[in-house]
């Protein structure tokens, strides 16, 4: 059966195309965070929170960019509305009902006519009109006083009529959303069923808070047509709905001066004209400030007006961003992107903010595909040997770039030679060398001497070949000093990284060499490389106890009868503990019992041909007589370096005395 080819298509780059994450590129962009801290999710809680590049140079910005964007929002809304502007609409819908009910007034006064009608027409007007003369100055005075009037213009009581129908429409909706139907048509019949509404509501708030079955589905079955839609789903969305509506008239109130808040809650108050129904009201807000706490208080700065309903929904808004900036800074701190409401925030901040949401969710578990990190139970994740070889990798490959653009110093050139492992460097063959022939130069030769003819007529001092080395098997046990000085000096993590990068090195370009790594500080212990990335110093054990660290090389390199054994030791301090019957002796300064067990454990490897490297981070007069005498007793060498250098002088070191090359350059 044939099967047609897949085609594919191509385009350029636009950036607009989603790429996968690159694991390595994640793993590299927190893998400095890692050997700083020792802990994979503090690590990666920095990394969501700064961003990172990614392909074709874009960026994923992290929590804390998403953050500063919702606050630059925030900031924008209170520099954008002037939220003493509610009231101007009343004001002006008050002026516009008062000039009509003024020109019906005029039109009644100015009247000719002798009859009785008339003077009693013309005695009303003059009633009325004294009444809107007494009229308060305020808005909500106005509307109070005018509820008790009795217009002559229906239009301009239609329109008051109107105006009253909204404060009640923005009274209902400080605790529902979606009654407003109801509100704006309401009849005896459903004045009665919203009180029945109310009392059932406030007696299921009564009994969740003492603790008793509400009767949510119940009070649904009854009453759930009055709530949209979308009703709620159970009592705590309802609940809910409520909580957000209140907290948003509340942060209103807050938000208003003394004086306009009180005409607020004037305007608002009252406007069912029922008692019964207002008592439930008042104690449905009881009960609400029971179960939720106030609003919050917001500072407007801007000239845009806004009506009531406007100024709720700014409010709505407000208090959303201000949940979005408590969840995200929650996930900052936590580094648990899953407590951010993704629909709240592709609402507010657009799909690019949800998009590059998900891709921080999306970090974990592109480290877990590639095999890089696995589940250490209770919410934890740690390093895989593969993930921490490539840590290793990058180490390496640091040190490695900083060689390149610098000299290597004193590093000695090592010799050439034959025998061992093919270089690309080739040179004459002598009797006894490998017969590895190099056969283009071996040609060349032969033309260069005879002309160009076929056939090429060979000559023996014609024949060229590869050079090659020889590797020699090698033991290392690399100390690396765990006191709190080191991270005092910002030495700990470049000694961890060096660790790792050697540790690179040894497996992938020397094999057949044995690599152990020891940790000191008032005692000594083996490490895994695989917990590299996670050692931590202890600043309350105190010691630099390198006897103990020579003593358990020794005891590990004994394994190895054959080839070179060596130790490289990382410090930046003389010693100040050794062991006594098992237990750690600390002084500060060294006592002459602790330099004492020092030196007699670097006589112990020196007689059984064990060189001792040592690399240290400080250059004291004390420390350097102290590493004089130990370069004396052994016989090795003494480096004085710095944090960032370390890496360099180690490989290079390492690599350059690995090889010993035993031809010479024809």
């Amino acid at each position: 059966m044939h099967h047609p080819k897949p085609k594919h298509r191509f385009s350029a780059w636009d950036g607009s195309q989603q790429l996968p994450l690159d694991p390595d590129k994640i793993l590299e962009a927190l893998a400095d965070d890692l050997m700083e801290y020792g802990d994979l999710r503090w690590a990666m809680r920095n990394l969501m929170s700064r961003g990172m590049q990614i392909p074709q140079g874009g960026y994923m910005q992290g929590l804390r960019d998403l953050l500063k964007q919702l606050r630059d929002k925030k900031r924008e809304r209170l520099e954008q509305f002037d939220l003493s502007s509610i009231f101007d609409e009343f004001r002006e819908r008050l002026d516009e009902i008062l000039e009509m009910e003024q020109e019906r007034i005029h039109d009644w006064l100015t009247r000719d006519s002798d009859d009785f009608s008339g003077d009693l027409l013309k005695n009303i007007a003059e009633r009325n009109q004294e009444i809107l003369k007494e009229l308060p100055g305020d808005v909500a005075g106005q509307v109070r006083e005018l509820e008790k009037y009795e217009f002559l213009n229906p239009d301009a009581q239609r329109k008051f009529l109107e105006l009253l129908n909204d404060l009640r429409k923005a009274m209902a909706n400080t605790f529902f959303n979606n009654i407003e139907n109801m509100v704006n048509n309401l009849s005896d019949g459903d004045m009665e069923r919203m009180k029945d509404m109310m009392k059932a509501l406030n007696d299921m708030l009564v009994k969740k808070i003492s603790g008793e079955d509400p009767g949510f589905e119940d009070f649904m079955k009854k009453f759930g047509d009055m709530f949209g839609d979308n009703p709620p789903q159970s009592l705590d969305e309802l609940l809910e709905q409520m909580r957000q509506q209140m907290q948003a008239a509340q942060s209103l109130l807050n938000s208003l001066s003394p004086e306009q808040q009180q005409q607020l809650q004037s305007l608002l108050g009252n406007k069912f004209n029922d008692p019964e129904l207002n008592a439930e009201l008042l104690k449905l807000a009881k009960e609400m400030d029971f179960l939720n706490p106030d609003g919050n208080q917001y500072r407007f700065g801007g000239d845009e007006k806004l009506d009531l309903n406007a100024a709720m929904e700014l409010m709505n808004e407000m208090q959303q961003l201000d949940e979005l900036i408590d969840q995200v800074t929650r996930a900052e701190r936590g580094g648990d992107v899953d407590r951010i409401d993704k629909d709240l925030l592709s609402d507010l901040m657009g799909e690019q903010a949800a998009e590059d949401l998900d891709k921080l969710n999306e970090l974990l578990k592109a480290l877990e595909d590639a095999g890089y990190i696995r589940p250490a139970g209770d919410d934890r994740w740690e390093l895989t040997p593969r993930g921490s070889r490539m840590i290793g990798q990058k180490a390496l490959g640091e040190i490695y770039d900083r060689l390149k653009h610098q000299s290597l110093g004193n590093h000695a050139v090592p010799e050439e030679g034959r025998f061992g492992e093919r270089l690309e460097q080739t040179k004459p063959y002598e009797y006894g060398d490998p017969f590895h022939v190099h056969l283009p130069r071996t040609i060349r030769n032969a033309i260069d001497r005879a002309g160009p003819q076929t056939p090429v007529q060979l000559h023996p001092d014609d024949f060229e070949i590869y050079r090659s080395e020889t590797i020699t098997s090698t033991a290392t046990a690399m100390l690396v000093d765990l006191s709190w000085s080191m991270a005092l000096r910002g030495s700990f993590q470049a000694a961890k990284k060096v660790a790792l990068a050697l540790h690179n090195l040894i497996t992938t370009q020397y094999p057949k060499d044995s690599f152990y790594i020891i940790g000191f500080a008032a005692y000594a212990k083996e490490l895994k490389p695989v917990d590299l990335p996670y050692l931590q110093w202890d600043e309350y054990v105190l010691g630099t106890n390198m006897q103990h660290a020579l003593l358990l090389a020794e005891k590990l390199l004994a394994k190895h009868t054959g080839g070179t054994r060596q130790i490289i030791m990382i410090s930046d301090g003389e010693p100040t503990a050794h062991l006594e019957n098992g237990q750690a002796q600390f002084a500060y300064p060294a006592t002459p019992e602790t330099i004492r067990a020092t030196f007699k454990a670097v006589k112990h490897c020196t007689t059984r041909g064990i060189a001792i490297n040592t690399f240290m981070l400080e250059s004291s007069y004390y420390l350097k007589a102290f590493m004089d005498e130990v370069a004396r007793i052994n016989g090795g060498r003494v480096f004085y370096t710095s944090p960032d250098k370390l890496g360099e002088y180690i490989l290079v070191d390492y690599v350059e005395h690995k090889r010993k090359k035993l031809g010479r350059r024809a």
